[in-house]
C-alpha cells in the first residue's frame, strides 16, 4: 500500500472522529475541517445563519489532538484520539483569543442594536390608553410606558445603568420580537416607582397585571432564562428592597425551576399561580393562558 495513502487515510479518520466528538457535544458542522492548529469560527447546523457561535482547533501529528467550543450552550472541550477531557493548558491562549473576538464582536452588535434602539423608540408614539393596541385590550392592561411604531407595542429594555439597550415588538397577535444584536440578558422594563417591595416577573403583561393589582413596582425581565441576571442587578440597584420573584407556571416546568433559582441566589421569595400552565395575568385578569 502507498504510505501516502495509508497516511492519508488515518488523517481522514481522525478528522471524522474529531468530527464525531462535535457533534456529540451538541457542534452539529458538516463544513471542512482544517487540521491546521489554528483557531476555526464556525456555525453550527442548529444555529441561525451567518452566526458563528462555534470553534474548533486541531492539530495532526504524531498525537493528534483538538479543542472545540460552543458559545452558546457553554461546552467548552479538548479532544485527544477520540478522548474527551476538560480543557487543557495548551489550548488556554487560542481560548482566550476566541473569547476575547467574540466578547468584542459582541459589544459591537450591542452599541449597534442601542443606537438603533434609540433612534426607533424616539421617532415611536406614546400612548395613554388600553384602546390604543389589541395587545392591551386581549390582555386587559394599561400601556406603562410603551410605546406605538408602525402598528407595533413598542416595550424599553434598559441596561442596569439605565441606558436603553434594545426594544420589544409586540404585533397586534401577540407575537414578539427584539432588536437583532440587541442585548438581552440583565436587561429589564420597569413599570412603577421604587417601592418596598419589588416584584420581578417575565412578560410585559405579566407585569402590567401585576403593577395593576398590586400597585408595586414591577420588573420585567421578558423571558424565564433572563429572570436570575435581572434579579442579581435589581438585588444591586435595591439591596433593601423585599423582591418577589413572580414565576410562570410552565407544563415544562422551566418558569418554576428558573423563578425559584433566581429567588434563592438574591436572598428574595418566589410566587407562582397554583393553575397549570398560567401566568399572572391569566390569573389576576381571567386571560386565556399565554395568548
Amino acid at each position: 500500500m502507498n504510505p501516502d495513502c495509508s497516511t492519508n487515510n488515518q488523517f481522514h479518520e481522525v478528522i471524522n472522529q474529531f468530527r464525531q466528538a462535535m457533534r456529540t457535544a451538541g457542534i452539529n458542522y458538516s463544513g471542512d475541517i482544517l487540521p491546521d492548529g489554528k483557531l476555526h469560527r464556525v456555525r453550527s447546523e442548529d444555529h441561525r445563519h451567518g452566526s458563528l457561535n462555534c470553534a474548533y482547533v486541531l492539530h495532526l501529528d504524531r498525537h493528534p489532538a483538538g479543542y472545540f467550543e460552543n458559545w452558546k450552550t457553554g461546552t467548552k472541550q479538548t479532544w485527544s484520539s477520540g478522548k474527551a477531557s476538560r480543557v487543557a493548558y495548551a489550548f488556554s491562549g487560542q481560548i482566550t483569543e476566541a473569547k476575547f473576538q467574540r466578547e468584542a464582536e459582541q459589544r459591537q452588535r450591542h452599541a449597534a442594536a442601542a443606537e438603533k434602539a434609540i433612534n426607533i423608540w424616539n421617532r415611536a408614539k406614546p400612548i395613554a390608553k388600553q384602546t390604543e393596541h389589541a395587545y392591551l385590550e386581549n390582555k386587559r392592561i394599561q400601556p406603562h410606558g410603551a410605546r406605538l411604531y408602525h402598528d407595533a407595542l413598542v416595550i424599553p429594555i434598559y441596561n442596569e445603568s439605565d441606558g436603553l439597550a434594545n426594544l420589544q415588538f409586540i404585533a397586534k397577535d401577540g407575537g414578539k420580537r427584539f432588536l437583532s444584536g440587541g442585548r438581552k440578558y440583565g436587561c429589564f422594563h420597569i413599570i412603577g416607582d421604587l417601592s418596598q417591595r419589588i416584584l420581578i416577573c417575565e412578560g410585559f403583561a405579566t407585569g402590567a397585571s401585576l403593577h395593576e393589582d398590586s400597585g408595586q413596582r414591577v420588573v420585567i425581565a421578558f423571558d424565564a432564562g433572563n429572570l436570575l441576571p435581572v434579579a442579581k442587578n435589581i438585588r444591586d440597584l435595591s439591596p433593601e428592597s423585599e423582591i418577589i420573584v413572580c414565576g410562570d407556571n410552565d407544563l415544562s416546568g422551566v418558569g418554576q425551576s428558573k423563578a425559584r433559582g433566581a429567588a434563592l441566589a438574591i436572598g428574595g421569595k418566589v410566587l407562582i399561580p397554583s393553575v397549570p400552565g398560567a401566568d399572572w395575568n391569566d390569573v389576576l385578569t381571567g386571560g386565556s393562558q399565554h395568548a
